[in-house]
């Protein structure tokens, strides 16, 4: 089978759940007539019409309180945010309604809200953020991030399979830059499981999304100077595989946390303080981390380069800690 990109194995995976299973019903801007402003839901229209595949105006908060409504009534819905910063809209329904229901009166809420984050592509403040820790913070949600099109695709099956409330982040940068040969039949990839991306022996790399790539490439540089990098993509942020970072933490001794969120307040400080709590005598040397800065992001290309993460940031925190 041809090679796919991200997005075209987001579309698959849509496309073969609302086969799969009639309840599933698509819901945003633009994701009709237009195919979605990343052409993520192209020709599904056509295929399940206007009843499955719903246009609404400009509201996220209307898109996300219909979402909550149709799956206190059976559906499964999966409301796109055009861009996910514009979720922020909605934090009211997501954090007291979509997050609680299911402690507050044991009703499922089968719904996915799924859309692009990330920088890289001079979109500027509004349209380049990785809100992931605002939704990790709270109880009651799910959220997955990731960072190849087999995984985007297998991710997203488990988010409209689960019953509980799943938030799918899919960096734009990768959109069209990663792309794989995906399995004719069906898969999913299961929620809260870390994948190994590159085995390696003198230290940690714990990393998800676009920084994936960046870790590998910088692993790659690494090698070259006898440091063997061993990259672990996250995957799922909420519900984390804390094991699965220790196993590797215990194997290599030494850990570098790598996010394009900013600094304050990233899942690095929780990740930190797991492996200090659970395996702080396996440690060579102190966690270190290769973050965003503590700013909005620019739309200044060069200030946008110099916000993100670098593969030489990483390369150079990585040798730093292997000299330990």
């Amino acid at each position: 089978m041809a090679p796919v990109t991200m997005v075209e194995a987001i579309r698959e995976a849509l496309d073969e759940e609302m086969q799969r299973d009639p309840s599933v019903v698509l819901i945003g801007e633009d994701i009709g007539v237009y195919g979605g402003a990343f052409k993520a839901t192209e020709g599904l229209l056509a295929k399940y019409g206007w009843e499955r595949v719903i246009d609404t105006p400009i509201s996220e908060t209307a898109i996300i309180g219909a979402a909550v409504g149709m799956s206190y009534q059976g559906l499964r819905p999966v409301a796109e945010m055009q861009f996910i910063d514009f979720i922020a809209c909605c934090f009211n329904q997501m954090v007291n309604f979509v997050a609680k229901s299911h402690y507050r009166w044991g009703g499922p809420v089968p719904m996915v809200v799924r859309g692009p984050c990330g920088g890289g592509v001079h979109g500027g403040p509004f349209h380049s953020q990785n809100p992931e820790m605002w939704f990790v913070h709270t109880p009651g949600l799910k959220v997955v991030y990731p960072s190849t099109a087999y995984d985007a695709k297998g991710l997203l099956k488990s988010a409209i399979r689960d019953n509980n409330p799943v938030l799918c982040l899919e960096h734009k940068f990768l959109y069209r830059r990663v792309k794989e040969e995906l399995p004719a039949e069906d898969y999913t990839v299961p929620i809260g499981k870390l994948a190994v991306r590159r085995p390696g022996r003198d230290l940690t790399i714990a990393t998800y999304g676009a920084m994936t790539l960046h870790s590998l490439d910088a692993a790659e540089e690494l090698a070259k100077e006898g440091i063997e990098a061993e990259v672990l993509d996250l995957r799922t942020l909420m519900p984390l595989d804390r094991q699965g970072i220790i196993d590797s933490v215990r194997k290599t001794n030494k850990l570098l946390v790598v996010h394009e969120d900013v600094r304050s307040g990233g899942i690095a400080g929780e990740i930190a303080a797991t492996v200090n709590e659970q395996a702080f005598e396996d440690l060579d040397g102190p966690i270190l981390r290769v973050t965003s800065l503590d700013t909005p992001v620019p739309f200044s290309p060069p200030l946008e380069e110099r916000f993100l993460p670098q593969v030489a940031d990483i390369t150079r925190a990585a040798r730093e800690l292997a000299r330990y």
